[in-house]
């Protein structure tokens, strides 16, 4: 029964993070380089 509940809590938070991830991306908030290295000094190349 723990077993069940820890997972729970492993999902729950990975959908959070998730969701939160998708939601920056949609405001223009990049995560990391976003793939600009004219903005991050170019150390993404």
């Amino acid at each position: 029964m723990g077993t069940f509940f820890v997972g729970l809590l492993v999902f729950g938070t990975a959908a959070m993070v998730i969701k939160k991830m998708v939601k920056d991306k949609k405001n223009g908030k990049a995560t990391g380089c976003g793939g600009d290295c004219g903005k991050c000094g170019g150390h993404c190349r």
